[in-house]
């Protein structure tokens, strides 16, 4: 990105919102927010855009000094959105292109980290259509979880107890993508850590928030546990000793290192036997009123208006 300015409040800001993935409404729920933190926190020239494939004709005619980014899933946390905005010459929040790109496709994402021999994975095979799926699946021990490799938010996903409840599963996910993870399920904890990155006078601090741990009154962390209030109890920091919330910390950072990530993410695990699996890394966490990360950021003093700030500075990095 060519000459990026120091971002002030008299600053165009357009904040991308919306978009055309099934995480569409939850988009715009942390468009909304964002939006209103921007205000108070006194910055004169924001404007929401409902992303559509309209898209690059609306930043040149809003002439958008900076971009916002609260799109989630396909389009706008897979690298596509970012591309225009890098072919635009608009500085954005988060991640650019390459780490976007990865971080979306859990199989490539679980390709990248399975070179590293210190974050722990758990075991699985890609499937497509073609494939002879439950020969693949031979080597896995149910109960499996079906995960489409490129949707967000739970978004398609089953967990299947037995052989008999494969090909339904196997429906709902290929609706969503062409290519499906299939992991072995464990009965573990469920938890993320916020990674997030700033400047300081020394340099670039790349730094893990608390721990969030989950206790769900749904079977396991679904899309109805993550965006409806009252099925999900948080417990912040989670409850694991002082040893193994530091090595959770640290896979994180290495994790979003390992992607090449920038300015922040979110970094899921399945801590069983206190082994902490990494799940996947969420490039554009949800900024609406139930999601993790501004409660991760609230943990450490950091309050949503604060949280909401630091992003934005994210598009001054490169």
């Amino acid at each position: 990105m060519e000459n990026i300015k120091k971002i002030n409040k008299n600053s165009k800001i357009g904040v991308l919102a919306g978009g055309l993935s099934n995480e569409r409404e939850v988009s715009l729920r942390s468009g909304r927010n964002v939006f209103k933190a921007l205000i108070e926190l006194g910055y004169k020239d924001v404007t929401l855009i409902d992303v559509n494939r309209d898209i690059a004709s609306v930043l040149k005619d809003t002439k958008i000094e900076y971009a916002f980014n609260v799109l989630h899933g396909r389009y706008g946390e897979d690298g596509c959105v970012q591309g225009v905005l890098e072919f635009l010459n608009i500085p954005y929040t988060g991640c650019k292109v390459k780490s976007s790109a990865i971080c979306m496709d859990k199989i490539t994402t679980k390709r990248i980290l399975s070179s590293f021999s210190d974050i722990p994975l758990i075991k699985s095979v890609n499937v497509t259509k073609e494939d002879n799926i439950e020969e693949k699946i031979k080597e896995l021990k149910f109960p499996i979880i079906i995960k489409p490799s490129c949707e967000g938010s739970s978004i398609g996903m089953t967990k299947v107890n037995t052989q008999n409840e494969l090909a339904p599963a196997l429906e709902t996910a290929f609706k969503c993508d062409k290519e499906l993870l299939i992991e072995e399920y464990l009965q573990g904890k469920s938890a993320t850590v916020g990674v997030l990155e700033r400047m300081t006078e020394k340099g670039r601090e790349i730094f893990a928030t608390p721990i969030l741990g989950f206790r769900t009154k749904t079977e396991w962390y679904d899309y109805e546990a993550k965006y409806t209030k009252g099925l999900t109890e948080f417990i912040l920091p989670a409850d694991f000793d002082e040893d193994l919330t530091k090595k959770i910390q640290e896979i994180s950072i290495k994790a979003f290192k390992a992607c090449s990530c920038r300015g922040l993410s979110r970094v899921d695990f399945l801590v069983y036997n206190d082994i902490p699996y990494v799940l996947e890394i969420n490039t554009n966490p949800g900024m609406t009123d139930t999601s993790d990360l501004p409660a991760q950021a609230g943990a450490m003093g950091i309050n949503y208006n604060e949280l909401t700030e630091l992003i934005l500075k994210t598009a001054e990095l490169e």
